[in-house]
C-alpha cells in the first residue's frame, strides 16, 4: 500500500484514525494518576509519555484538546501541580485500558475499574498500587500544540520500583515485570528484551556486512 496525503485525507474516518495512530509503532503504556483539590481521585491511560532530559530529570506527555467539557486529568494537574505516571503490566491491561472511558466528571476510574490508589509519603497524587514502576511528577510547563493538543512537561520528583528491575547500570528491565506497550488506540503488546549494546563511539563501530 502506498498513500499520498490527499488519499490519506479521503480514507474512512475510523480507518484513518487507526492507521495514523498505529504507524508510529509501539508506544509506552502508562496510567496517569491525579487528585483534585477536593480529593477526587482520577486515573487515565496515556500512550504519549516521552523522555525530555536526565538533568534535570523531566518527562512529558500529550494531552488532547480541552473541550467545553474538560476531563479530570488536566484540570487536576493545573490546580494541584502534581500527578503520577505508572507503568502498565500484563496483569492489569484490561482494567488499564478501560480507564479511557469518558466517565461523569468526578467519578473515579480507580473505583470503577477496581484499581487500587496508593499514597506514598506526603505526595499529593495517587499512585497505582498494581504498577511495578511508579513516578511522582511535578508540573513544570504546558505548551499548546498546533493541533490544539497540549504538551505537558513535568519534573521527576520520585521513582518507586522493585530493586530487581534495575541493573548495575541503572537500566530498567521492562520484560522482568511484564511491561506492555500500545499500538494504535487499543492493541497491547508484551515486551521482550532482544539485546543490549554499548554507548556508541565512532572508533568502536563494527564492520557491518
Amino acid at each position: 500500500m502506498q498513500l499520498q496525503k490527499e488519499e490519506i485525507e479521503r480514507l474512512e474516518r475510523t480507518y484513518r484514525l487507526n492507521l495514523i495512530n498505529s504507524i508510529s509503532g509501539i508506544k509506552p503504556a502508562n496510567l496517569i494518576g491525579t487528585k483534585s483539590p477536593t480529593n477526587k481521585e482520577n486515573v487515565a491511560i496515556f500512550s504519549s509519555v516521552v523522555h525530555l532530559g536526565s538533568s534535570p530529570a523531566q518527562l512529558a506527555f500529550i494531552m488532547r484538546p480541552q473541550t467545553d467539557i474538560p476531563r479530570d486529568t488536566y484540570p487536576n494537574i493545573m490546580e494541584t501541580g502534581f500527578y503520577t505516571i505508572n507503568h502498565v503490566s500484563e496483569a492489569f491491561i484490561q482494567k488499564a485500558h478501560y480507564t479511557s472511558a469518558k466517565l461523569e466528571k468526578g467519578e473515579s476510574e480507580f473505583e470503577r475499574m477496581q484499581l487500587e490508589a496508593e499514597y506514598i509519603g506526603d505526595f499529593h497524587a495517587p499512585f497505582v498500587k498494581e504498577s511495578s514502576v511508579k513516578i511522582g511528577m511535578k508540573h513544570v510547563e504546558s505548551i499548546p500544540l498546533p493541533n490544539g493538543c497540549i504538551f505537558v512537561i513535568g519534573s521527576v520528583e520520585m521513582i518507586i520500583c522493585p530493586d530487581d528491575t534495575i541493573n548495575d547500570l541503572g537500566q530498567l528491565d521492562l520484560e522482568g515485570y511484564s511491561g506492555v506497550g500500545i499500538s494504535g488506540l487499543n492493541t497491547y503488546y508484551g515486551l521482550k528484551k532482544l539485546d543490549s549494546f554499548p554507548y556508541v563511539r565512532e572508533n568502536e563501530i563494527p564492520e557491518f556486512k
